[in-house]
């Protein structure tokens, strides 16, 4: 929890606000707490929002379908005026991590834990479900994790019958990974469809993936329709528990069981204690618990002037801590907790306290295939932190600290977890590949720690929130205008191979597509003579020939690395030596050992700069005094993006005051910083402006940095 800012206000109606839970771009989330002592999260509305005509109308029925809902495992609704000038809803608070939360830092669920939250939120949705109410959004984000049980939360997007007029049959609503075929279709979802969402929950809850995979949201949602679950690559030890999972992601909404049966069939009872949680998750509700605690006196602020100052002194704080420890005491096991609680005064504060650190993290591969480009990031943060903290009027002294995901979805939720757990990282660079970005971004978001990504070059990610995503590296497809400056304009290619090989990703198919669309737009006498290989094609000699024999005088290729080396060496068994370029994802040390000195003159229009460039030349004397060797791609990109969050940071701090971590992600969103090879700043979705591209090029076996190619317009 963050403190309160001076433009926030003390009070909302009755309640006296103790922090910050939690802010984005709709509003703020504040620790309420009620005259009579009562703690509540309170989502305040920004009044430019509630301006929107539905707004208020959608937020109404929130407030309204949440409060119908009477259930232990449902958060309850406090209070609520959607009518205000900021509209605002309270609920009662969890101190404790959502589902989401839970996994990403310690690990899937043990079946019994699995079974007994399965029957909780079952139990929560036959309540739902007999008022005729559809939540459409059950999700790990949407589940908080208390001592007591679970809790269900966001009542945002369900709605009843009588709702229909207010949404649209052909949006699709609901979180994809977590919906079910009939949201995935754009077709109306009933309380069927939250019982295969709760499957999906559970599924990810006992093997920390989502059954139907990561990624883009067109695959995940083809793979929602046409997939059969997926339990991870080690399965469900419960084979029960497996088989129930299994019925409840039927595609076929009548063969799913209702709640209510699911409730009967899971045959666990409710949680009455701790004991229903691994002891990891246990102890971090029992830090959150404990802070609560250690929350200072509370003074008013500038928002709320005409508040009385004594209501924020020693007797309110007297009063917190007596309605905080029973909470704390429970998720605590009482010791120091119980100490505070019994004594009516404010608890010793040690003298001279350690100030806290203030620490860049860094998510990469640094032990999988990416490790390369992984490694290289990490180095250019640790550059620039040493290069900062050299400085003589630093204002603060920054520190590193990494996680590596091994490139690996299944790995990566862990590996955020390790980092925003660790309070005093203010903000992460990586992850290093596209796959792994995707299961990480709502850990992120739900943790309001600002995310900078070197090397993800996604066009899609999901359609997770990008609050806390700045996507600093330009999808790969925005290159093609390079591509074809240097193919087409200053190499004159007049027929040009592209060959799009279906074992890359996406993206590598999209940027096929679009070069194999553009070329006559930049020479009006230039064409393309596109192929297709499908997924496993092990022999590219046939298809090879055949673009040879109609004439090629250029070649562009899209896949894995692997295959741009089997086309490099099958185009100069052939003699070929017209301009051969491939898309820059495949370069790197896997194509030119693979290649060999077929891979000579082979070009690559990369995002990245190379250590031969003269801005980078201080980075380069200093990796090579830190490290021995020169630095590698994305080594500068990295570099400058750690010193984009310092500059922000410093800004943000005057006098060495340590700013939260949502103050980040806002002034992050905002300005520009120019870094020593381009100019970072980010658009509404936090998607880098504009794209520069750099050239690549093999010579005498190693990549040679180039120079810049301009992003000339087609025509």
């Amino acid at each position: 929890m963050d403190p309160l800012r001076h433009t926030d206000p003390s009070r909302i109606a009755g309640y006296r606000l103790l922090g910050r839970l939690g802010s984005g771009g709709m509003g703020t989330v504040y620790l309420g707490r009620t005259e009579e002592g009562a703690l509540a999260a309170v989502k305040v509305i920004r009044a430019d929002f509630a301006d929107e005509s539905d707004f208020r109308a959608r937020f109404r029925r929130e407030a309204a379908t949440a409060a119908r809902v009477r259930s232990p495992w449902v958060v309850e609704v406090m209070g609520a005026d959607p009518d205000a000038a900021e509209p605002w809803l309270a609920t009662a608070f969890v101190p404790g991590p959502s589902l989401a939360e839970a996994v990403a830092a310690h690990g899937p669920l043990p079946p019994r834990s699995v079974r007994i939250l399965g029957a909780a939120l079952a139990k929560a949705l036959t309540v739902l479900h007999a008022r005729d109410l559809v939540h459409r959004d059950v999700k790990p984000a949407n589940v908080l994790l208390g001592v007591d049980g679970p809790r269900l939360i966001d009542f945002g997007i369900a709605r009843g019958g009588e709702d229909t007029a207010l949404t649209s049959a052909d949006v699709i609503i609901g979180t994809p990974g977590f919906l079910s075929p009939e949201q995935a279709a754009g077709r109306p979802s009933g309380a069927p469809g939250d019982v295969f969402s709760l499957g999906c929950l559970l599924a990810y809850a006992a093997t920390g993936l989502p059954p139907f995979g990561t990624g883009a949201v067109d695959a995940l949602l083809y793979r929602t329709v046409h997939d059969e679950p997926s339990f991870g690559p080690d399965g469900i030890a419960d084979a029960g528990l497996a088989d129930l999972l299994r019925s409840c992601l039927a595609k076929d909404p009548q063969e799913r069981p209702t709640a209510e049966e699911l409730d009967r069939r899971l045959a666990e009872d409710v949680p009455g204690s701790a004991d229903w949680l691994p002891d990891p998750v246990v102890a971090t509700i029992a830090e959150r618990a404990a802070l609560l605690l250690a929350l200072p006196g509370i003074e008013e602020t500038l928002a709320d002037p005409a508040a009385d100052p004594a209501a924020a002194g020693k007797g309110s704080r007297r009063r917190f801590l007596a309605v905080a420890s029973g909470a704390a005491l429970l998720a605590a096991g009482g010791g120091a907790a119980a100490w505070f609680t019994a004594r009516d005064e404010d608890p010793p504060r040690a003298k001279g306290p350690a100030p806290r650190r203030w620490v860049i993290g860094v998510q990469a591969d640094l032990s999988g295939p990416g490790r390369e480009a992984g490694r290289a990031q990490e180095r250019g943060v640790r550059l620039a932190v040493a290069a900062f903290n050299s400085r003589k009027d630093k204002p603060f002294t920054l520190s590193v600290r990494t996680a590596d995901d091994g490139g690996e979805p299944a790995r990566a939720p862990r590996a955020a977890g390790t980092l925003i757990g660790d309070r005093d990282v203010l903000a992460v660079i990586g992850p290093t590949t596209n796959t792994a970005l995707v299961p990480v971004l709502e850990v992120y978001d739900a943790a309001s720690v600002p995310l900078l990504t070197v090397s993800a070059a996604g066009s899609v990610f999901g359609n997770a929130d990008r609050r806390s995503f700045f996507q600093a590296c330009p999808p790969s497809a925005t290159h093609i205008g390079a591509v074809n400056v240097q193919l087409v304009v200053r190499q004159k290619v007049r027929t040009l191979g592209v060959l799009c090989d279906r074992d890359g990703d996406t993206d590598a198919w999209q940027t096929a597509y679009l070069v194999d669309r553009t070329v006559g737009a930049y020479v009006a006498q230039a064409a393309a003579y596109p192929r297709v290989v499908p997924r496993g094609t092990a022999d590219l000699a046939p298809v090879v020939k055949d673009m040879l024999d109609h004439g090629v005088d250029g070649f562009f290729y899209t896949g894995t690395a692997q295959g741009a080396a089997d086309t490099a060496r099958l185009l100069a068994a052939a003699g070929f030596r017209g301009p051969r370029a491939a898309d820059y994802p495949v370069a790197g040390a896997e194509f030119l050992a693979r290649a060999g000195t077929a891979a000579e003159g082979w070009q690559f229009l990369a995002p990245y700069t190379g250590p031969e460039a003269a801005p980078a030349a201080a980075v380069a004397r200093a990796h090579r005094t830190a490290y021995g060797t020169a630095p590698a791609a994305w080594t500068v990109e990295s570099y400058d993006l750690a010193l984009l969050v310092a500059d922000r940071l410093a800004a943000l701090s005057p006098g060495g005051r340590r700013p939260a971590r949502t103050d980040l992600l806002a002034a992050l969103a905002k300005g520009s910083y120019r870094g020593l090879v381009k100019t970072y700043a980010f658009d509404a979705e936090h998607r880098i402006k504009g794209v520069v591209s750099f050239l690549h090029k093999v010579e005498r076996g190693r990549l040679r940095y180039v120079g810049q190619v301009p992003q000339a317009p087609a025509g």
